[in-house]
């Protein structure tokens, strides 16, 4: 069991080595988190498409915010899995689902990147394709 002392010096980290700890965590979502590539990919193809088609500022915030709910989901995944693979080494019905449900956290959270992307950027895209770039 932790000390008392050992309890205090966890909870009165400085501001600077949290923020070194955050990116830390950053560090580690990047080398454990398989998809996070495909993620970080998608994400710049995103932003690439919206300087082609020149989408307004609130279609820019939407879009921002759909891909941080991806991220944000696959993170909150990564310490999940972390965290039950620490918990729960050995193989347990429990620990699977908790898995599997974290896992379609983020699965839903595409989904609505997705949506959202659609939303924006196909009205365009058909405009594109009827009227061509002139």
């Amino acid at each position: 069991m932790d000390t008392i002392k050992e309890k205090k010096a966890w909870r009165e980290v400085k501001y600077s080595e949290k923020f070194r700890n955050a990116f830390r965590g950053l560090y580690v979502v990047s080398k454990t988190t398989r998809h996070l590539f495909i993620h970080v990919i998608s994400a710049l193809v995103v932003v690439v498409f919206g300087f082609y088609f020149k989408v307004s500022s609130l279609e820019w915030v939407v879009l921002v915010f759909a891909i941080g709910f991806v991220l944000v989901a696959e993170v909150f995944n990564t310490a999940i899995e972390i965290d039950i693979d620490l918990t729960s080494p050995e193989y347990h019905p429990f620990a699977r689902d908790t898995k599997d449900v974290a896992a379609a956290a983020v699965l839903l959270s595409a989904f609505v990147a997705v949506v959202v992307g659609l939303i924006i950027f196909l009205p365009k895209i058909l405009n594109l394709i009827q009227y061509g770039n002139g």
